[in-house]
């Protein structure tokens, strides 16, 4: 039986027709709720890294660059890591849309605590509590937005795109006013502004949550009530075996990268192998096996793009010329010009799907493209390897930042969208929630190979990069065919 099978028709589904730029009228809700949590996300992230290596009189916490970088990356990993967790309460005790809601509260505690915390003790605080809750929303979001659609309504990746733009909307603006905020009168108070966009987002859904279909609260897989202290053992037990860690010091700041990209790692495997032994249909096997090349993909794929957040602050602080007009703008500035190209094309790209209907290139040929793209994007950067400091022009870094997006869009919107296309009937928040941990993973690996980034060696690090990146899009362009006759009619 189909993931969808019993579904409402579309007209049921949709909430009365088209009432949101063509597609359902709670999109809108969703988008609003996704757009403030990126605008707190990424306005945190934009100045994070910068907090951490900055020197105290410059309000930072003067760690070493590459411990900085690798802190930025695990903490990335372990917010999609942490999709997990927001997935499984999802599909086994609240359903998608009180994860998402309840996790909204929890992020804006983490902004809180960064603000008003002093120093090491904030940092560990807010960025454990953003990262969970991050994660539960992030995973349930996308959920929710599935379930305004049927499996074959045609508007799917297109809505989907829609909702990348909310996504982007935040992120625009986030780096922009935190940054702006940091540089004037200091890191704390770029943090508050964080917290007062997810309060702002988080008022704005309470209003609408009672529009979302039913089926968005609907827990998939209840959790007998027998087991409810099993599990909460487990959790605290899990908790406990963290902190012993800590304190002895196997999880360190100087691995905390590495910790999370085996956790993650483990985290996957363990997911796939779980869900290929429940009790699923031949089709529903088939597109799960279908998805391990897609997972791999996309790893790759963000290892790369998430460097933004450690490799590209670290050059937009010393190569990059920030002269505007006699003004030196904001490091965190960088991180809002990929918004500005996806606030412009992912109308386009949403566009030119519905245009092409069933004619579009298949998932796996989007997923290759994105990858091949990403890997061009880092060989733009050989021309300028080697160069002084302030020696890259901002118009090459917007450049390059252009063809960023456009990998960006290949991949990333579709692979949300695939990933609840895929899912078991039985598993719909958690397939979601593998397709997060693939970018978990290369988060975490963006934050793991940043500590390698030097601007002596920058040519062959780009240049090695670049070329594995377009070498795994070639090999799954290559096998494409074969993951379409898995997939079983979705494309």
């Amino acid at each position: 039986m189909s993931a969808d099978a019993g579904a409402p028709t579309d007209t049921t589904r949709n909430e009365h027709g088209k009432t949101f730029f063509g597609q359902p009228r709670s999109l809108a809700n969703i988008f609003g709720v996704e757009m403030w949590e990126r605008f707190s996300f990424y306005g945190m992230q934009g100045i994070l890294l910068l907090y951490l290596y900055f020197s105290v009189a410059d309000g930072g916490l003067a760690m070493p660059k590459p411990v900085a970088a690798g802190i930025v990356g695990a903490y990335g990993g372990a917010v999609y890591l942490s999709t997990i967790i927001g997935a499984w309460i999802a599909d086994r005790l609240l359903g998608s849309e009180r994860v998402l809601f309840y996790s909204a509260i929890v992020i804006m505690c983490g902004h809180l605590s960064l603000a008003i915390l002093p120093g090491f003790v904030g940092l560990g605080v807010g960025l454990v509590l953003i990262a969970v809750g991050s994660g539960g929303l992030k995973a349930n979001a996308t959920t929710v937005v599935g379930t305004l659609y049927t499996e074959h309504d045609p508007r799917r990746d297109a809505g989907f795109s829609i909702f990348y733009l909310g996504i982007n909307l935040g992120a625009f603006f986030g780096p922009l006013l935190t940054g702006l905020l940091q540089s004037t009168i200091g890191f704390h108070y770029g943090f508050g502004l964080a917290a007062l966009g997810m309060a702002i987002g988080l008022v704005q859904y309470s209003f609408g949550r009672k529009r979302l279909p039913e089926e968005a609260r609907k827990v998939s897989n209840p959790l007998p009530r027998s087991r409810f202290v099993l599990w909460a053992c487990i959790a605290v037990a899990g908790v406990i075996v963290i902190v012993l860690l800590a304190l002895v010091g196997v999880i360190r700041a100087t691995n905390l990268s590495i910790v999370v990209i085996v956790v993650t790692i483990a985290a996957a495997v363990a997911y796939f192998v779980v869900i290929l032994s429940s009790r699923l249909t031949d089709v529903e096997r088939r597109r799960v096996y279908a998805f391990i090349p897609l997972f791999i993909a996309s790893a790759a794929f963000w290892s790369l793009y998430q460097q933004q957040f450690t490799v590209l602050t670290f050059y937009s602080d010393n190569r990059l010329n920030r002269d505007l007009f006699g003004w030196t703008f904001p490091i965190s500035w960088v991180q809002s010009i990929n918004p500005i190209f996806i606030i412009i094309l992912s109308g386009v790209f949403a566009a030119i799907w519905t245009k092409l209907g069933e004619r579009q290139p298949s998932t796996p040929l989007k997923f290759a493209g994105g990858t091949v793209v990403m890997g061009i994007a880092f060989l733009l950067f050989l021309p300028f390897a080697g160069g002084g400091k302030n020696s890259t022009p901002l118009l090459a870094m917007v450049g390059i930042l252009f063809v960023f997006t456009v990998a960006e869009l290949l991949l990333s919107p579709v692979g949300l969208s695939v990933s609840t296309k895929l899912a078991p009937a039985r598993f719909h928040a958690q397939m979601v929630a593998l397709f997060f941990l693939s970018v978990a993973l290369g988060t975490a690996l963006s934050g793991q190979l940043a500590e390698l980034y030097s601007p002596k060696t920058e040519a062959v690090y780009f240049g090695v990069l670049g070329a594995i990146a377009i070498a795994i899009g070639v090999v799954l362009s290559l096998i494409s065919p074969l993951l379409r006759r898995l997939m079983s009619g979705v494309r």
